[in-house]
């Protein structure tokens, strides 16, 4: 797929990553910012205690613990241990289990979830399509694909570009296409700072 860098959906596929001090303080920081993103999360996806959810980029699983609290038993994901010793330090549910991983290499079995969804760092993705396959994978026949992106506008600047243009989110949409996908549906949703996209899937 032939995408430039100023559409890709991965445009910082470079960042790298999170570690020590400084990632211990960004977890800090999600751990209250990502409330919101999570409990929308749980609402678009329905979740409910019949559902397997594998959370890519948990971070320190503030969407995780909201899918448990549902019923749902959930598998958070993270690249940096420092993200997943936060992670176990703040929970409490044995219907939560954590594991080192990637988008691109989930460790979990073939049509294992029900539910999965990535939060705040598919911009991080090293590579998109791996990343689009692996959840295809893991997915059974019905399972449902959430994708939630800070909104940015276009022409943003440092911090700021952290998220997803409109055409960004489009881009991710293609990818979810071209990597057998149905229903795929790209929505705003929120306003001000809180501004989300939604990019949502279904395996059929």
């Amino acid at each position: 797929m032939d995408i430039s860098p100023a559409t890709a959906a991965n445009h910082h596929a470079d960042h790298p990553g999170f570690a020590g001090a400084t990632g211990l303080f960004f977890g800090l920081v999600m751990t209250v910012m990502g409330r919101a993103k999570a409990r929308l999360a749980v609402d678009l996806a329905a979740v409910s205690d019949a559902d397997q959810v594998i959370d890519i980029g948990c971070g320190p699983g503030t969407a995780a613990r909201a899918a448990a609290r549902r019923g749902a038993r959930v598998t958070g994901v993270d690249p940096a241990p420092v993200m997943l010793r936060l992670a176990r330090h703040l929970t409490r549910d044995p219907r939560i289990t954590w594991a080192e991983g990637t988008a691109e290499h989930i460790p979990a079995q073939d049509g294992s979830a029900t539910v999965v969804w990535s939060m705040a760092s598919i911009h991080h993705w090293r590579d998109v399509a791996a990343g689009v396959g692996e959840v295809h994978r893991v997915l059974l026949s019905g399972g449902r694909f959430l994708a939630i992106e800070r909104r940015v506008p276009r022409g943003a600047t440092g911090l700021a570009t952290h998220g997803w243009t409109e055409q960004q989110a489009e881009s991710f949409a293609a990818y979810c296409r071209a990597g057998g996908f149905d229903d795929i549906r790209t929505e705003s949703h929120g306003t001000g700072r809180g501004a989300v996209w939604v990019v949502s899937a279904v395996r059929p």
